[in-house]
């Protein structure tokens, strides 16, 4: 049977960030870390992790520079989590996730949790992907190509 090469070989960007965010633990620490929670403590409290899951993940956060360990913001010998500007870049991973699960997941009238903006406190709209030219694009859009195959070759 062939062996696979290493997703941090692989040529595919999807590939290469489900080895970083893969399992749910690391994508319901980032959620709540982007909700505020920065302590150990608070984390496990909250997700119901096993202190040593939630050690791991957290080292591979911090590992790939998604999160970084800061002083506790009360001056106590303690650190938190915070997110770094990589890690602020997946914000909108996890909005997508969110807006997904809420279509998807709820019937109507079931309770759930909401992403509202601070500053109206009103309901975030739907993200859209967008061409270039500012075309919403659907799945049957946009196609995956090669870097090396959007270069135009030379003519020699």
């Amino acid at each position: 049977m062939a062996q696979r090469k290493p997703h941090s070989q692989a040529e595919c960007p999807v590939e290469r960030t489900v080895d970083i965010l893969g399992d749910e633990w690391s994508l319901l620490i980032l959620r709540d870390v982007f909700d505020g929670l920065r302590r150990f403590g608070e984390l496990q409290k909250n997700l119901g992790v096993a202190r040593n899951i939630l050690s791991g993940r957290l080292r591979n956060l911090v590992a790939h520079g998604i999160l970084e360990t800061v002083a506790a913001s009360d001056g106590s010998a303690f650190h938190e989590y915070a997110l770094t500007p990589k890690g602020k870049d997946l914000f909108q991973v996890i909005v997508a996730l969110r807006q997904w699960g809420e279509h998807h997941c709820f019937q109507p009238d079931e309770p759930r949790s909401r992403l509202v903006d601070t500053e109206h406190g009103r309901p975030v709209r739907p993200l859209e992907l967008r061409a270039e030219d500012g075309r919403a694009l659907a799945c049957s859009d946009a196609v995956v190509k090669k870097v090396s195959e959007q270069k135009p070759r030379r003519k020699r």
